[in-house]
């Protein structure tokens, strides 16, 4: 019951602030309710308080004992949703596939089902010694991805 209405006052919430998103849920078996969120530009901490007091001033706690937590996915957090990756293009990823290959390479498109990266390799050329710069690029399915994360480079 408590997760029904915290969910739905979650969606309430996504209506009026369109930019921000739900990526995790959970509620444990102790009502500590842990939030996570995510924007299309990004989360302020006002967007993480907004979203707290939405679901917070609307339950009542004389008849539900509940803990809070709001938080936004991390730079180092996992992209789950579709909406993540479109947020990212143009930045590097580190892809495990659910056949454990590792791949790594720019987000250069992000369909409802699907993602393409590219990356650099030096291959030896066909005539003559040496290596020439090779552009690859692969589509990757969604439902193929086991963990994707942005590569953070300073």
């Amino acid at each position: 019951m408590l997760k029904e209405k915290v969910q739905q006052l979650l969606d309430d919430a996504f209506d009026q602030q369109t930019h921000l998103y739900l990526v995790a849920l959970d509620i444990d078996e102790s009502n500590n309710i842990k939030i996570t969120i995510d924007g299309d530009q990004g989360v302020s901490v006002q967007d993480c308080v907004n979203i707290s007091r939405a679901v917070e001033h609307n339950i009542d706690r004389e008849t539900v004992d509940f803990s809070l937590e709001v938080g936004s996915a991390g730079a180092t957090s996992p992209l789950v949703l579709p909406r993540q990756y479109k947020k990212n293009i143009g930045r590097t990823l580190q892809i495990k596939t659910t056949d454990n290959a590792k791949l790594e390479g720019v987000l250069d498109q992000v369909s409802d089902n699907a993602i393409t990266i590219s990356w650099s390799v030096r291959e030896p050329k066909e005539i003559g010694k040496g290596k020439v710069t090779v552009q690859k690029a692969q589509e990757i399915p969604l439902q193929e991805i086991k963990e994707s994360k942005v590569k953070i480079i300073f």
